[in-house]
């Protein structure tokens, strides 16, 4: 997918806007989870703590209601982050349980990348790009959780778009207001999120200005090593 019209950054300043926006997709997506075999995770969902976990998960009514599914993911959310009781790095993985689901990792990794070179990857280098693209958006915002100071999402209904559609919410804060925009399609049945926009500007084409820049400067080894790399090590 092609969007001219979505405004992208360059290398030199994306990965702060990236840092920052990941700061605000938190209030609501705040952990992505790793990718396993296929693409999806390896769990035991017998496990009695995959059990516990998912009790602080509220069920969605209707699973084609892309509104009622996302009130309900930041309902869940809010209701972790707000909980006293629990550790910060419980808290992580409770809210990596109840989000992790709604993400397209896949599509969003190939989108990051754009057509002209993920084409030119083999199929052992897109599957690796996935897992480290993947990790290293966790990364990037894992320490969000700590930035959560009681802000109030309002949602706007969802719109119908080539793509699939678009949910808006806007963030509140205090004085100040921020409008974040969902990109969704549905994949397996379900809705799931393939990029996000903070005030106009795509995530996803963000990281594609500087893998671009990347791959025209070096190599797919360098782009697997500045993945590899901690956010706060570029």
């Amino acid at each position: 997918m092609e969007r001219g019209e979505t405004k992208g950054l360059s290398r030199g300043c994306g990965e702060r806007l990236i840092r920052i926006a990941w700061s605000v997709v938190f209030i609501l997506t705040v952990s992505a989870g790793m990718l396993q075999a296929g693409g999806k995770e390896i769990i035991d969902e017998n496990e009695p703590n995959e059990v516990w976990l998912r009790t602080w998960d509220i069920p969605v009514k209707d699973s084609n209601d892309a509104n009622e599914l996302m009130a309900a993911k930041y309902n869940a959310v809010i209701k972790v982050l707000r909980e006293q009781d629990l550790q910060m790095d419980l808290k992580e993985k409770i809210v990596e349980k109840i989000v992790c689901p709604i993400f397209d990792f896949e599509l969003m990794s190939k989108l990051s990348l754009g057509k002209a070179h993920w084409s030119k990857l083999n199929t052992f280098e897109q599957k690796k790009f996935t897992e480290l693209f993947t990790k290293h958006i966790k990364k990037s915002y894992l320490g969000s959780l700590k930035l959560y100071t009681d802000e109030i999402a309002i949602f706007k209904p969802a719109m119908e778009e080539k793509t699939g559609i678009s949910i808006e919410m806007q963030i509140v804060s205090h004085d100040s207001k921020t409008k974040v925009l969902y990109k969704m399609r549905r994949a397996e049945k379900k809705w799931k999120i393939f990029d996000v926009e903070i005030e106009g500007v795509s995530i996803l084409m963000t990281y594609r200005a500087q893998f671009d820049d990347i791959l025209r400067r070096g190599s797919v080894k360098d782009l697997f090593s500045h993945l590899e790399k901690e956010p706060d090590q570029k």
